[in-house]
């Protein structure tokens, strides 16, 4: 006999009410799972405008008290089941027009540049070039140092990074603060907040310098010119920070002017981070738009919008090589993007939830991302892949910087022609137009050992996080270092000073707080 053959009997009575329950209980059981599983199979949009517009054509509330997007879709999937159920189907309901319109969505969009952006794509490609010679040959000599040597080496910076401490506060403004950066020659301190106020305080005794206002809405992000203060001392016009704002501005600002020196039009929402090319010619905004904006910092003058999120944008951050950018929204989804090319070389999706920070690390090949889901991820740009995960906070992480020594970053700039031009001294870049030959000071592969020191910069992360602490990790095997306390409220924002002997963070209370070791002071 066949298993076929076998006779099937469901028409099976058993004696008692307990039974009779028993059954009741297994079929609304077995009917939740078909529900659940009709619901699994309904197709509905996942853009929430695209949800609203839907329930609002079935005669649905658009919107519940405390419902979120998640829910709306959820609702919107039981909706079309009862109607489906209504009419005895069991097919999926699909609307053409959204079919259509996801399946535009997904196709990829080019855009004409304008020849600014072309010049400067091509200048960028030749800076970048002499930046990641440079730093590939300094990562050669490393790699021949003793091991015992680079070991010695990272066990006196992390002896001293336990030393840190609580040095102090100061009220920073009367609404949560928003940013805090330290000038790249570290003997300034920004902070900026939600009142639309930027101050600037001097180190290490955080007296007040200079409070610049122009923003209509609260700030957003900050960041230093790279070379502020280091060429010409501080001067009335010369560039030495910029600011976002809510109301979708970014202004240019010197340190001794009162008025902002420029003005950057053309994000239609509120600004988030943002950075300098380490050229120093480009800035770089994120958008609540769902854009970035690259700008010509000294022009004043937007040279591209670049989408490529479903949601905000909030973080980004160049390579110090200058090829690279890479920005993260509030999509959970993090691209890299070639700046010589303004194609995506990477996708950094892996957070469940919003980026909040990104940073490259002076190595030129990882980049650290902080999320909303409390975790840090580090990516391996050759791997194309998440090399560690890092559960860095009880909440979600906020910044994340990984220390680069002021004293060891050569002041190159940007030429006419996208040369690398040394701050104060000669052009650096010999030979052909490609800037492949570099002056033979920077090519020294037989250098003698016992002069190359081992690099301080990307040998530590600082992390941010809501649960009210800084934390350091060590950049090699991503341990922990020290853990720093506020007890002041989550931290907005926070930073490493470029010689390494201060840590500062912003916090939702309003103030801010300076940490130090026993050799900061």
């Amino acid at each position: 006999m066949d298993f076929d053959d076998l006779a099937v009997d469901n028409g099976y009575q058993l004696g008692g009410a307990d039974d009779e329950r028993e059954r009741a209980q297994n079929a609304a059981i077995i009917e939740e799972l078909e529900r659940k599983k009709r619901l699994r199979k309904l197709a509905v949009p996942t853009d929430d405008k695209k949800v609203r517009e839907r329930l609002r054509a079935y005669g649905e509330p658009i919107t519940l008290f405390g419902e979120g997007p998640g829910d709306r879709r959820d609702r919107l999937k039981y909706v079309q089941e009862q109607m489906e159920q209504a009419k005895g189907g069991g097919g999926m309901i699909v609307d053409s027009d959204d079919e259509s319109s996801d399946s535009e969505g997904e196709e990829e969009e080019f855009y004409e540049g304008s020849n600014d952006l072309l010049q400067a794509r091509r200048k960028m490609a030749k800076y970048s070039i002499l930046r990641a010679k440079d730093r590939v040959t300094r990562q050669r000599q490393e790699y021949s140092l003793p091991l015992g040597k680079l070991v010695n080496h990272r066990k006196a910076i992390f002896k001293d990074l336990q030393t840190f401490n609580n040095l102090g506060s100061q009220h920073g403004d009367d609404r949560p603060l928003s940013t805090i950066r330290f000038s790249p020659n570290s003997q300034y301190l920004l902070t900026t907040s939600w009142t639309g106020a930027t101050k600037i305080w001097d180190m290490p005794n955080l007296n007040p310098v200079c409070t610049k206002r122009g923003h209509e809405e609260k700030l957003g992000g900050a960041a230093w010119y790279p070379f502020a203060g280091l060429e010409n001392g501080w001067t009335d016009d010369s560039l030495a920070f910029a600011t976002g704002g809510g109301e979708g501005d970014v202004k240019l600002w010197s340190m001794n002017g009162e008025k902002s020196i420029g003005t950057l039009k053309g994000h239609t929402s509120r600004v988030g981070r943002m950075a300098f090319h380490p050229s120093g010619e480009y800035l770089a905004s994120a958008g609540f738009d769902g854009t970035w904006r690259l700008w010509d910092a000294h022009k004043q003058k937007e040279l591209m919008i670049q989408e490529g999120h479903s949601k905000e944008v909030y973080a980004l951050g160049f390579q110090d090589d200058g090829a690279l950018i890479a920005s993260g929204g509030f999509d959970a989804i993090g691209r890299v993007w070639d700046l010589r090319t303004g194609r995506t070389i990477m996708i950094l999706d892996g957070h469940v939830k919003e980026l909040l920070a990104m940073d490259f690390a002076p190595n030129g090949y990882q980049i650290a991302t902080g999320s909303g889901d409390d975790t840090v991820r580090i990516w391996d740009l050759r791997a194309l892949k998440t090399q560690y995960i890092i559960p860095a906070h009880k909440s979600s992480v906020s910044d994340v910087r990984f220390f680069r020594d002021s004293g060891e970053k050569k002041l190159l700039g940007m030429g006419p022609d996208g040369e690398a031009v040394e701050k104060g001294g000669k052009d650096v870049v010999e030979g052909p137009a490609d800037g492949m030959d570099v002056d033979a000071s920077h090519d020294r592969p037989e250098a003698n050992m016992e002069d190359v020191n081992p690099s301080r910069s990307g040998t530590f992360l600082l992390t941010a996080g809501f649960d009210n602490t800084v934390r350091l990790w060590s950049a090699d095997e991503w341990n922990l270092v020290r853990n720093l306390s506020t007890d002041a409220g989550k931290v907005m924002s926070a930073d490493i000073s470029g010689d390494g002997k201060f840590v500062a963070s912003a916090s939702y209370s309003r103030s801010f707080h300076l940490f130090g070791g026993e050799n900061s002071l």
